[in-house]
């Protein structure tokens, strides 16, 4: 599968908890349709490990987005200022 970021440079960022918040999936939903446990899910959304390509490409696949709209090697941007233009107070 990922492994651990060892440096905020290896870090990929993601939308997952955001994405599945609006979907109204749990966390073993999502493992279920991506093919990995629960606990998966959830060090993936603490940024305690970096999906393999093959994973990201299914989870990706699950929120019907493109890899990029979901995970990236930059901080993703509040969906806000990205859908509203809004920024932060």
């Amino acid at each position: 599968m990922g492994r651990t970021p060892k440096t905020d440079d290896d870090a990929v960022h993601h939308r997952i908890a955001v994405l599945r918040a609006e979907r109204g999936a749990s966390r073993k939903d999502l493992a279920e349709a991506v093919g990995v446990h629960p606990q998966t899910i959830g060090y993936l959304e603490r940024g305690e490990y970096s999906p393999s390509l093959v994973l990201a490409l299914r989870i990706a696949r699950f929120f019907d987005l493109p890899v990029e709209a979901v995970f990236s090697l930059d901080p993703l941007p509040p969906l806000s200022s990205e859908v509203y233009g809004r920024t932060a107070r």
